[in-house]
Protein backbone atom coordinates (compact mmCIF):
# COMPACT_ATOMS: atom_id res chain seq x y z
CA UNK A 1 0.00 0.00 0.00
CA UNK A 2 1.29 3.53 -1.09
CA UNK A 3 1.80 6.21 1.46
CA UNK A 4 1.26 9.42 -0.06
CA UNK A 5 1.33 12.99 1.38
CA UNK A 6 -0.21 15.83 0.74
CA UNK A 7 0.47 19.38 1.36
CA UNK A 8 0.60 23.26 0.75
CA UNK A 9 0.97 26.65 2.32
CA UNK A 10 -2.22 28.38 3.87
CA UNK A 11 -4.84 29.45 1.24
CA UNK A 12 -3.26 26.84 -1.33
CA UNK A 13 -6.47 24.62 -1.07
CA UNK A 14 -4.56 21.33 0.18
CA UNK A 15 -7.86 20.14 2.07
CA UNK A 16 -10.23 20.99 -0.63
CA UNK A 17 -7.88 18.27 -3.04
CA UNK A 18 -7.84 16.08 -0.10
CA UNK A 19 -11.82 16.24 -0.09
CA UNK A 20 -11.78 15.35 -3.59
CA UNK A 21 -9.61 12.01 -2.99
CA UNK A 22 -12.10 11.23 0.22
CA UNK A 23 -14.59 11.31 -2.45
CA UNK A 24 -13.33 8.71 -4.25
CA UNK A 25 -12.57 6.41 -1.38
CA UNK A 26 -9.53 7.40 -0.02
CA UNK A 27 -8.66 6.93 3.05
CA UNK A 28 -7.28 10.24 4.43
CA UNK A 29 -5.24 10.63 7.45
CA UNK A 30 -5.93 14.59 8.69
CA UNK A 31 -2.34 14.90 10.77
CA UNK A 32 -3.75 18.61 12.12
CA UNK A 33 -6.65 17.72 13.28
CA UNK A 34 -5.45 14.51 14.68
CA UNK A 35 -2.86 16.00 16.36
CA UNK A 36 -5.35 17.70 17.90
CA UNK A 37 -7.29 15.02 19.12
CA UNK A 38 -3.77 13.92 20.62
CA UNK A 39 -3.42 16.57 22.52
CA UNK A 40 -6.63 16.47 24.31
CA UNK A 41 -6.81 12.44 24.52
CA UNK A 42 -3.59 10.92 24.64
CA UNK A 43 -3.04 11.03 28.28
CA UNK A 44 1.12 10.40 28.09
CA UNK A 45 1.14 13.95 26.17
CA UNK A 46 -1.25 15.89 27.97
CA UNK A 47 1.07 14.73 31.17
CA UNK A 48 3.67 16.19 29.20
CA UNK A 49 2.81 19.24 27.81
CA UNK A 50 1.33 20.05 31.38
CA UNK A 51 5.13 19.57 32.44
CA UNK A 52 6.12 21.86 29.68
CA UNK A 53 3.87 24.44 29.51
CA UNK A 54 2.64 24.82 32.84
CA UNK A 55 -0.89 23.48 34.47
CA UNK A 56 -2.85 26.05 32.54
CA UNK A 57 -2.19 24.51 29.07
CA UNK A 58 -5.44 22.72 30.66
CA UNK A 59 -8.59 24.22 31.64
CA UNK A 60 -10.60 23.49 34.65
CA UNK A 61 -12.96 20.98 32.68
CA UNK A 62 -9.81 19.46 31.38
CA UNK A 63 -9.26 20.73 27.81
CA UNK A 64 -6.86 21.83 25.70
CA UNK A 65 -6.65 25.83 26.50
CA UNK A 66 -5.56 26.44 23.13
CA UNK A 67 -5.64 29.97 22.90
CA UNK A 68 -3.29 30.22 25.50
CA UNK A 69 -0.57 27.57 24.10
CA UNK A 70 -0.99 29.30 20.81
CA UNK A 71 -0.35 32.47 22.03
CA UNK A 72 2.90 31.42 24.25
CA UNK A 73 4.54 29.33 20.78
CA UNK A 74 3.38 31.94 18.13
CA UNK A 75 6.31 34.08 18.23
CA UNK A 76 8.65 32.31 20.47
CA UNK A 77 10.40 29.74 18.33
CA UNK A 78 12.18 28.07 21.05
CA UNK A 79 8.77 27.06 22.75
CA UNK A 80 7.11 26.21 19.53
CA UNK A 81 9.95 23.81 18.35
CA UNK A 82 8.99 22.15 21.89
CA UNK A 83 5.79 21.94 21.37
CA UNK A 84 6.21 20.17 18.29
CA UNK A 85 8.94 17.87 19.46
CA UNK A 86 6.40 16.74 21.97
CA UNK A 87 3.19 16.47 19.21
CA UNK A 88 5.10 15.26 15.93
CA UNK A 89 6.02 11.79 17.65
CA UNK A 90 2.87 10.77 19.03
CA UNK A 91 1.42 12.06 15.34
CA UNK A 92 3.67 9.56 13.68
CA UNK A 93 2.74 6.98 16.00
CA UNK A 94 -0.84 7.36 15.77
CA UNK A 95 -0.39 7.41 11.82
CA UNK A 96 1.27 4.45 11.26
CA UNK A 97 -1.49 2.63 13.80
CA UNK A 98 -4.14 4.24 11.50
CA UNK A 99 -2.34 2.92 8.31
CA UNK A 100 -1.76 -0.24 9.07
CA UNK A 101 -5.38 -0.85 9.48
CA UNK A 102 -6.20 1.01 6.30
CA UNK A 103 -3.35 -1.62 4.39
CA UNK A 104 -5.19 -4.85 6.22
CA UNK A 105 -8.60 -3.16 4.62
CA UNK A 106 -7.03 -3.86 1.19
CA UNK A 107 -7.08 0.01 0.08
CA UNK A 108 -4.23 0.67 -2.80
CA UNK A 109 -3.18 3.94 -1.07
CA UNK A 110 -3.81 6.04 1.52
CA UNK A 111 -3.15 9.85 1.65
CA UNK A 112 -1.79 11.50 5.31
CA UNK A 113 -2.71 15.67 4.92
CA UNK A 114 -0.45 17.90 6.74
CA UNK A 115 0.59 21.73 6.58
CA UNK A 116 4.03 21.04 7.85
CA UNK A 117 4.62 18.02 6.42
CA UNK A 118 8.32 18.78 5.04
CA UNK A 119 8.85 20.76 8.54
CA UNK A 120 8.10 18.35 11.24
CA UNK A 121 9.77 15.31 9.16
CA UNK A 122 6.40 13.00 9.02
CA UNK A 123 7.30 13.25 4.43
CA UNK A 124 10.39 10.31 5.63
CA UNK A 125 6.94 7.51 6.24
CA UNK A 126 5.59 8.49 3.20
CA UNK A 127 6.24 7.06 -0.32
CA UNK A 128 5.29 10.65 -2.40
CA UNK A 129 4.70 13.65 -1.92
CA UNK A 130 2.10 16.27 -3.61
CA UNK A 131 2.53 19.76 -3.18
CA UNK A 132 -0.82 21.72 -4.11
CA UNK A 133 0.05 24.99 -5.54
CA UNK A 134 -1.49 28.67 -5.51
CA UNK A 135 -0.18 31.76 -6.54
CA UNK A 136 0.46 34.11 -3.42
CA UNK A 137 -2.24 36.81 -4.89
CA UNK A 138 -4.65 33.54 -4.77
CA UNK A 139 -4.00 32.54 -1.28
CA UNK A 140 -4.31 35.70 0.31
CA UNK A 141 -7.12 36.79 -0.94
CA UNK A 142 -8.82 33.11 -0.07
CA UNK A 143 -7.62 33.27 3.09
CA UNK A 144 -9.39 36.63 4.29
CA UNK A 145 -12.15 35.38 2.66
CA UNK A 146 -12.38 32.59 4.83
CA UNK A 147 -11.04 33.89 7.70
CA UNK A 148 -12.06 38.35 7.80
CA UNK A 149 -10.72 38.06 11.06
CA UNK A 150 -7.04 37.78 9.98
CA UNK A 151 -5.29 40.80 8.55
CA UNK A 152 -2.28 40.15 5.52
CA UNK A 153 0.31 41.04 8.37
CA UNK A 154 -1.57 37.82 10.39
CA UNK A 155 -1.19 35.67 7.08
CA UNK A 156 2.10 36.81 5.89
CA UNK A 157 3.48 35.90 9.90
CA UNK A 158 2.22 32.12 9.36
CA UNK A 159 3.33 31.80 5.87
CA UNK A 160 6.83 32.88 7.15
CA UNK A 161 6.45 29.87 9.10
CA UNK A 162 6.07 27.60 6.70
CA UNK A 163 8.26 25.88 4.04
CA UNK A 164 8.96 28.25 0.89
CA UNK A 165 6.44 27.41 -2.02
CA UNK A 166 9.45 26.92 -3.97
CA UNK A 167 11.28 24.68 -2.12
CA UNK A 168 7.83 22.49 -1.78
CA UNK A 169 7.62 22.37 -5.28
CA UNK A 170 10.94 21.16 -5.74
CA UNK A 171 10.92 18.38 -2.97
CA UNK A 172 7.40 17.28 -4.32
CA UNK A 173 6.84 14.00 -6.60
CA UNK A 174 3.92 15.53 -7.83
CA UNK A 175 1.72 18.98 -8.36
CA UNK A 176 -1.70 20.24 -7.93
CA UNK A 177 -2.11 23.82 -9.85
CA UNK A 178 -5.32 25.38 -7.58
CA UNK A 179 -4.70 28.57 -9.27
CA UNK A 180 -8.66 29.08 -10.24
CA UNK A 181 -7.68 28.85 -13.61
CA UNK A 182 -6.55 24.99 -14.60
CA UNK A 183 -9.82 22.57 -13.03
CA UNK A 184 -8.11 20.70 -10.09
CA UNK A 185 -10.65 17.65 -10.59
CA UNK A 186 -8.77 16.50 -13.34
CA UNK A 187 -5.88 17.01 -11.76
CA UNK A 188 -6.95 15.00 -8.81
CA UNK A 189 -8.80 12.06 -11.32
CA UNK A 190 -5.03 11.53 -13.11
CA UNK A 191 -3.46 11.19 -9.65
CA UNK A 192 -5.55 8.61 -8.24
CA UNK A 193 -5.82 6.59 -11.27
CA UNK A 194 -1.87 6.33 -10.92
CA UNK A 195 -1.73 5.34 -7.21
CA UNK A 196 -4.41 3.05 -7.82
CA UNK A 197 -2.48 1.18 -10.41
CA UNK A 198 0.83 1.21 -8.37
CA UNK A 199 1.80 -2.76 -7.68
CA UNK A 200 1.18 -3.27 -4.34
CA UNK A 201 3.95 -4.74 -1.94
Amino acid sequence: MLRIGITGGIGSGKSIASRLFQAMGVPTYDADSRARWLMENDEELRQQLTAAFGPATYTATGHLNRPLLAGTVFNNPPLLARLNALVHPHVRTDFERWAGFQEQAGHAYVLKEAALLFEAGSYKQLDQIITVFAPLPVRQARVLRRDPHRSVADIQAIMGKQLSEDEKLQRAHHVLTNDDVQPLLPQVLALHALFSAAPRA
